[in-house]
């Protein structure tokens, strides 16, 4: 017997301590609208929310199947992804976005398009082109163990700003089976991103 993806999205929600909604009913989209990610295309959507939030610690977390559609030439392609989002007090991050870098990237470094590179960590700089105005302030906030971890992980695509954080795949819908993982993976980087001295 299969059941559908809101139903074992729901299991996994409960093997988390999570709630679950299957629309977005907070305008969590709205609150999102400076990241990259959130302002691509149309229809924009947000469904199948895990969703959980801690009043003492300040701390809201959130995993959910995020789409949009692009239009171009009368074609429309529609993208979906599920991103690990989190809002917390022990965050200040830079406004950045790190993505997978791909050769047209390499050829823009050549002409002069930002690329914040780290000379310790060449495989971490190969696969990622990460962009932001405060290059200082986004050096001191990808610690050692931050590029550690991403030089082991490949393709994916981070966005933070202050209290915010967003981390995903480029259209990957990850499988019900993969959310656990998905959300000790942002749990663990919440914690090596959080500011100096909060512990």
């Amino acid at each position: 017997m299969s059941y559908s993806r809101s139903t074992q999205l729901k299991n996994v929600a409960y093997e988390l301590g999570m709630e679950y909604a299957e629309e977005d009913t907070w305008g969590l989209h709205t609150m999102l609208k400076d990241f990259k990610l959130f302002s691509r295309g149309r229809r924009r959507g947000i469904t199948n929310m895990l969703y959980r939030r801690d009043g003492m610690l300040q701390l809201d977390v959130r995993i959910f199947d995020y789409r949009y559609t692009i239009y171009r030439n009368n074609h429309a392609r529609v993208f979906k992804q599920t991103v690990f989002y989190v809002q917390s007090k022990n965050l200040g991050l830079p406004q950045f976005l790190m993505k997978p870098e791909n050769f047209f990237h390499k050829v823009g470094a050549w002409l002069g398009i930002e690329d914040i590179d780290f000379e310790r960590y060449p495989k971490f700089s190969n696969q990622y082109l990460l962009k932001g105005d405060d290059e200082d302030y986004i050096r001191a906030s990808f610690s050692d163990e931050v590029l550690q971890f991403f030089t082991i992980e490949k393709d994916w695509t981070m966005e933070g700003l202050n209290y915010y954080l967003v981390l995903y795949r480029k259209n990957q819908l990850l499988l019900p089976s993969q959310i656990i993982n998905f959300y000790k993976k942002g749990m663990q980087l919440h914690q090596l991103l959080r500011a100096e001295g909060l512990g």
